[in-house]
């Protein structure tokens, strides 16, 4: 079941559909499984879903696929519109007060396109990636890969996209290519802003997900499940 709840907001002061209150974060899942595991994703609109119903976030979408293939996984949605890793930073947290065993790490969005020096965006996710390994060392985490806009200059969009892997190999992180590879740029598969996927570009993003979270969480799952499978 997707977690979405209000009561959260970002640099911007928008609350999404897709947000999630402290509830959702430290819920338990109970059932039959033998184990019950938490994928969350933290992120900007593009993971909250902004333009969009809840169930065409990307995020949802993953919780489909986990679903289909069988995987012991509830997926929490903590994307917030408008934040920056200034702002993930000051909820981290309250995030961490919440259990779970992959995490999905989408920012700096919002720090490309406001321009934000590239050595305060790599100290705010490097400070983020750090405190996540602290509080969760078992924990897998994913890295979302994310660009700049070319007008900011080569400089700058270069040093931007090789932040993301440095930090990712600093901190053993597992990195994603770019989330809107395929999508950015082409207005059909966008919302009239021409940055946040519609219905069908969310689809394209969540493949793009997939391809990367799927095989962590199956995994991860089978770690997990391993030491209780009896003769």
């Amino acid at each position: 079941m997707l977690a979405a709840c209000g009561g959260a907001s970002g640099d911007d002061g928008n609350v999404n559909a897709g947000t999630v209150g402290t509830d959702s974060v430290t819920a338990s899942v109970t059932g039959t499984a033998p184990r019950a595991l938490n994928v969350v994703f933290v992120g900007t609109s593009l993971t909250a879903g902004l333009g969009l119903e809840p169930e065409e976030a990307f995020p949802a979408r993953i919780e489909a696929k986990i679903d289909s293939a069988g995987l012991p996984y509830t997926v929490i949605n903590a994307g917030i519109s408008g934040e920056t890793s200034s702002g993930l930073l000051r909820r981290l947290d309250w995030l961490l007060e919440g259990e779970f065993d992959v995490i999905v790490l989408e920012t700096g969005a919002n720090d490309g396109l406001r321009g934000i020096p590239i050595e305060t965006a790599r100290q705010n996710i490097d400070s983020a990636l750090g405190r996540i390994r602290a509080a969760r060392p078992g924990a897998a985490v994913v890295l979302v890969q994310m660009e700049a806009p070319p007008n900011l200059g080569a400089e700058y969009t270069d040093a931007f996209r090789r932040m993301y892997a440095e930090l990712g190999r600093a901190h053993g992180a597992t990195v994603m290519p770019f989330l809107l590879d395929g999508v950015a740029g082409d207005p059909a598969l966008n919302q009239p802003d021409g940055i946040h996927p519609n219905p069908e570009g969310a689809q394209r993003v969540a493949e793009n997900v997939w391809a990367v979270v799927g095989p962590v969480l199956e995994t991860r799952s089978r770690r997990v499940d391993a030491p209780l499978v009896t003769p």
